[in-house]
């Protein structure tokens, strides 16, 4: 799973630096490419308000990340043997890496979202400054 994830943000991470590079126009109709610069969520939902992007995102991968801690809490607190004595049910298994269940991806999806939201909210805040003394 790490490695896919290293695999797209690779490739999502060349793929900007050479449409930057390159200032690509190219293609008319519903498929083109276009260099944007989207100060706002997926398809330039809340255009122009990275700070509440940015927030929306981190308070999203908190959220995964307490929902993914008070699953695994509810198993150590109601599974058996017992009240505060209970095993967390793992069910997925992947070849060498151990067993994992929804509430640990949440946990370690929550922890990335959040890193990569206050990530892209410091670079955000810089561009805008950049833009706003231009």
């Amino acid at each position: 799973m790490l490695a896919i994830a290293a695999a797209v943000v690779a490739a999502d991470q060349v793929s900007k630096t050479l449409v930057l590079r390159w200032h690509p126009a190219a293609g008319t109709g519903w498929a083109a490419v276009r260099l944007v610069r989207n100060t706002g969520a997926s398809g330039g939902i809340a255009a122009g308000h990275p700070v509440l992007v940015t927030l929306a995102a981190v308070l999203i991968g908190l959220a995964a990340v307490l929902g993914g801690a008070l699953g695994n809490l509810s198993d150590r607190l109601f599974r058996s043997p017992g009240f505060g004595r209970g095993a967390v049910v793992d069910w997925i298994h992947l070849g060498g890496s151990g067993s994992f269940n929804l509430a640990d991806m949440a946990i370690q999806v929550g922890v990335l979202a959040v890193v990569i939201a206050m990530f892209a909210g410091e670079r955000a805040g810089k561009v805008t400054q950049a833009e706003t003394k231009a």
